[in-house]
């Protein structure tokens, strides 16, 4: 079955169709796709994995498979993200970013105030991806950072597929 899918808001009639491409191309491919793109949205790239879960569970996917393929691949691509930060240098954010050392201690501030706390809420747009890396820079703790993303991954997907499963009722 090809499932269709038709991004409206937030973009330009040239990347609305690069979106809907690679969405469509991803919802295809099944669970794999979901993986991939899960994966994919937890790094940096401009991907949304809620739409390609609740795209799954629209053409009638097995929610239990979804849930772990899903939560799995977003937490490995925000991992991925985390160990980015890790091994970036310092040198390299100021340079390549254009972040000014008094932006880096004060971000050092925020993560000092919240730490690994901040890997629960990786999932959020934008915000989340630079939680993850920030973490990563200023190597917050990997084991805990690394549980916390992942039991967020889980809360997260089972929400849309809580959601999805009153809603069909």
């Amino acid at each position: 079955m090809q499932i269709r899918f038709k991004m409206t808001i937030f973009a330009g009639d040239k990347e609305r169709n690069l979106a809907n491409t690679v969405m469509d191309w991803l919802l295809n491919l099944g669970y794999l796709g979901l993986f991939l793109g899960t994966f994919l949205a937890g790094t940096v790239l401009p991907l949304s994995s809620d739409i390609l879960l609740v795209g799954m569970l629209a053409a009638k996917a097995d929610p239990l498979i979804c849930l772990p393929v899903a939560a799995v691949g977003n937490w490995l691509g925000a991992m991925t993200s985390y160990w980015l930060g890790w091994y970036a240098k310092w040198e390299w954010l100021e340079k390549w970013f254009r972040i000014k050392p008094d932006t880096l201690r004060r971000q050092q501030e925020r993560v000092d105030k919240y730490g690994v706390w901040l890997a629960v809420v990786f999932w959020a747009p934008f915000i989340g991806m630079v939680c993850m890396i920030a973490l990563g820079v200023y190597k917050v703790r990997p084991r805990t950072t690394a549980l916390l993303a992942l039991a967020g991954s889980f809360l997260r997907f089972s929400f849309w597929i809580l959601l999805q499963t009153v809603w069909q009722q």
